[in-house]
C-alpha cells in the first residue's frame, strides 16, 4: 500500500499521507514519495492547486517517525533534517498554490509540512504543535524558521520551547491557520477556496506567490524591485491580455490550462 496517494479532481490535486496506522507519521520513504509527487505536480500544467491532507480522521501528520529518529546519531540526524527540509522547500518553491487540510493532529514534522504550504485550514478539534523538545531534540524540518515568520517570535518560541500543542481555534486566533471547519466539512471548505484560486490566471498566481515568498526574505527596497520585475514579466503574457480583455468584455477569462 502506497504511503502517499495522489488524486486528481479537475485542476485540483490532492496528496494524502496514507499511514493511518502510524497516525501518518513521516518516515524517510514517505518524505521521498511526497517530494516526488510535489515535483511532478508542480511541473504539470494541468494542476492549479495542490492540497495536502492525511488519511483517516485522527491525524494530518502526527510528526516524524520516532522509530527512525531514535536510532540517529550526529550525521544521521543532520541527514534526516536535510531530507525533510528539502521536501518543505519544494512545497514552498512550487509555482502552484498549496493548501494544507489539517484533519487532525499536526505535530512536529506534520506542522512543519503545513507551515511550508501557502494556506492552512484545520478541522475543529485538530491539535497543532512542535513537541520536539519533549523528546530531547528540536524541530528540524524548518519549524524554527517558518513558524516565527508566520506568527511572530514570541508566540513561536512559546510553542517551540514548551512543546505544548494548541487547538485549531487558538491556531486561528494567532494566524497559524486561515480557517477552521467542522471535520466533515473541511475538504469541501478547502475545495471552495481552491476553486477560487483556480479561477485566477495561472501565471499570475505563480508570479504573485514568487513575489511574496522571495520578497519576505528581502529588504523592502529589494522586495519592491522584485515585485516590479515580476509585474513587468506578467505584463508581457498572453494571459494578461486575456484577463484584461475579459474584464472589458464582462466575461470570464479563458485561461490556458492543458
Amino acid at each position: 500500500m502506497s504511503s502517499v496517494l495522489v488524486a486528481r479532481e479537475g485542476h485540483l490535486a490532492v496528496l494524502t499521507v496514507n499511514r493511518p496506522d502510524k497516525l501518518n507519521a513521516l518516515d524517510n520513504d514517505t518524505i521521498r514519495a511526497l517530494h516526488r509527487a510535489v515535483d511532478e505536480l508542480s511541473a504539470d500544467a494541468g494542476v492549479g492547486v495542490i492540497v495536502l491532507t492525511g488519511a483517516g480522521e485522527k491525524a494530518f501528520v502526527a510528526g516524524a517517525d520516532i522509530s527512525v529518529l531514535a536510532k540517529q546519531g550526529v550525521l544521521e540526524g543532520r541527514a534526516n533534517s536535510v531530507l525533510g527540509q528539502r521536501l518543505m522547500q519544494a512545497l514552498e518553491d512550487s509555482p502552484k498554490p498549496t493548501i494544507a487540510a489539517v484533519n487532525g493532529f499536526a505535530l512536529g514534522g506534520g506542522l512543519e509540512l503545513a507551515l511550508a504550504c501557502d494556506l492552512r485550514f484545520a478541522a475543529a478539534g485538530a491539535k497543532l504543535g512542535l513537541p520536539e523538545v519533549s523528546l530531547g531534540i528540536l524541530p528540524g524540518y524548518g519549524g524554527t524558521q517558518r513558524l516565527p515568520r508566520l506568527v511572530g517570535m514570541g508566540m513561536a518560541l512559546q510553542l517551540i520551547l514548551t512543546g505544548d500543542p494548541i487547538p485549531a481555534e487558538e491556531a486561528l486566533r494567532i494566524g497559524l491557520v486561515n480557517g477552521v471547519f467542522p471535520l466533515a466539512e473541511l475538504m469541501e471548505g478547502v475545495r471552495k477556496v481552491a476553486a477560487r484560486i483556480v479561477s485566477r490566471g495561472p501565471t499570475a498566481l505563480a508570479l504573485a506567490k514568487e513575489a511574496a515568498r522571495r520578497g519576505a526574505a528581502l529588504g523592502l527596497a529589494e522586495g519592491l524591485a522584485l515585485e516590479s520585475d515580476l509585474f513587468g514579466l506578467a505584463s508581457s503574457t498572453a494571459e494578461m491580455k486575456e484577463g484584461m480583455q475579459a474584464f472589458l468584455e464582462k466575461r470570464k477569462p479563458g485561461w490556458l490550462r492543458t
